[in-house]
């Protein structure tokens, strides 16, 4: 960020799942682009989907902050490289303020992000059905953690404008803190129950008339120049001498494919920086497109995704799975994450029963279930034979999938990882891939680059 430009910064958080956070914080972010200013969004947690709603009102690339996933140093810098040339950074938490990695302390939550990078937070409370006790929420929010800077209250889902005085006259007589705007119960203005199957219609641009609805009402119902002044820090936060992005002792020269359409497209733009600081050129290719792997390539990165949307189409594509094949076979250096696991197995099961011939290269099949097999946080811990993440060596990463892998016969696993359930062996190693459903932040452990990519280059050689 130039010296001569004013910082500012907001965390929009919730009371809870639910509260209406992703509609306020995108409804804030169009009104505040339609005013001409830059906004860079991030987002609290590992999610990928929010992420991409804040890219589409935006223009920018979101970031995630995970304090639990990243060191605090990481995050900061993180922070700040995208903030700086940006007119205002709006951060989305995750959950309820105060969830996190531990009910216990702050550990991974919003409110840590808040307090690290000492950002003013925009509380977002559900006021249906409530008066003054919307003031008492409030208050256990502000008791909790004395230190957290809640500069403001949102209120949410009132039934009219009479319900909104009422209970702003209570908060802001008993928290010492302005209520500066709110939305009424509108189910038309709310964004759709996001899922995965979201993510194309919001990148072809088909939910551009909701955000231009919200920014309109955040215009008619929130007091922006007050938000403004509340978003005014005093000081940018102090970040360290860059560490994650310091220029590398070595370049690597290695031409890296990476699959991303419709079907792949779960990348942490840092893991894909990180690759192009070191030296990588990255070559993008569309396996749904009936794009081959692209020719002169030393490294494949498959990352997540939803190929079971695709799995029809991706199956026809007979090309592109011949070509990727036959090079993970001659040991091309490969990294294939959840959906781009899936692709590597036998076969995609949905959830009417049919079957989808994938790649065949991990023995087993994927099926799909109608819930989650899983979600949450993990660190890993590296295997033998794994050559992005040998033994002895941890990052950390998270897990979030309805599909289910039967295996046929037993591979080598990846890793070892540690949820709230306990430890459990992931993934597969055969040929030169590493094959998970972990989705792995390289800025958790930067050895990652550097080791795929001499890896990349003794293949090319």
């Amino acid at each position: 960020m130039s010296e001569s430009r004013t910082h500012r910064s907001l965390v929009v958080a919730g009371t809870g799942s639910g509260a209406g956070k992703t509609t306020v914080t995108l409804g804030l972010m169009a009104a505040l682009r339609r005013r001409g200013m830059t906004v860079q969004g991030f987002k609290c947690g590992p999610d990928y989907i929010d992420p991409t709603y804040h890219k589409a009102v935006t223009g920018r690339p979101s970031r995630n902050l995970d304090s639990w996933m990243l060191t605090p140093d990481t995050v900061k810098e993180i922070y700040a490289r995208a903030s700086r040339d940006a007119d205002i950074s709006i951060i989305e938490g995750v959950m309820g303020f105060y969830d996190g990695k531990d009910p216990l302390s702050n550990t991974g939550s919003t409110a840590e992000i808040s307090l690290l990078l000492d950002c003013p937070v925009l509380l977002v409370v559900n006021c249906q059905s409530m008066a003054r006790s919307a003031a008492a929420i409030v208050k256990g929010f502000q008791c909790l953690e004395p230190r957290a800077r809640i500069a403001a209250v949102f209120a949410n889902k009132v039934g009219s404008d009479g319900h909104y005085r009422i209970v702003k006259e209570a908060i802001e007589q008993e928290c010492g803190i302005p209520v500066i705007g709110y939305m009424k119960r509108e189910d038309a203005l709310s964004v759709p129950e996001r899922h995965l199957g979201l993510v194309p219609s919001i990148e072809r641009g088909e939910l551009g008339g909701l955000f231009e609805a919200l920014a309109d009402r955040m215009d008619q119902t929130v007091d922006m120049d007050r938000l403004l002044e509340l978003a005014q820090a005093s000081e940018p936060p102090a970040v360290p001498e860059p560490r994650l992005f310091a220029e590398p002792s070595r370049r690597y020269r290695v031409r890296m494919a990476v699959a991303r359409d419709a079907a792949f497209h779960f990348y942490y733009p840092e893991n894909l920086e990180l690759l192009e600081l070191y030296g990588a050129e990255l070559v993008y290719f569309s396996p749904l497109a009936g794009e081959p792997l692209p020719e002169d390539v030393q490294g494949l990165y498959i990352g997540g995704g939803f190929p079971e949307e695709f799995a029809e189409q991706l199956s026809a594509q007979t090309q592109v799975t011949d070509s990727i094949r036959s090079a993970v076979e001659r040991g091309l250096p490969t990294l294939a994450e959840c959906g781009g696991f899936m692709y590597l197995t036998g076969a995609i099961g949905d959830t009417q029963g049919r079957s989808y011939p994938m790649l065949g290269l991990v023995p087993g099949r994927v099926t799909m279930q109608t819930k989650l097999a899983a979600l949450g946080l993990r660190e890993v811990a590296g295997a033998e034979g794994n050559f992005l993440l040998p033994a002895g060596e941890t990052a950390r990463g998270h897990e979030f999938h309805y599909s289910v892998y039967e295996p046929q016969s037993e591979l080598p696993h990846a890793y070892e990882t540690k949820g709230l359930r306990g430890v459990k062996k992931d993934g597969c190693l055969l040929h030169r891939t590493v094959a998970g459903y972990t989705h792995l932040h390289f800025a958790s452990n930067p050895g990652i680059v550097a080791r795929w990519l001499e890896c990349c280059e003794t293949y090319g050689r």
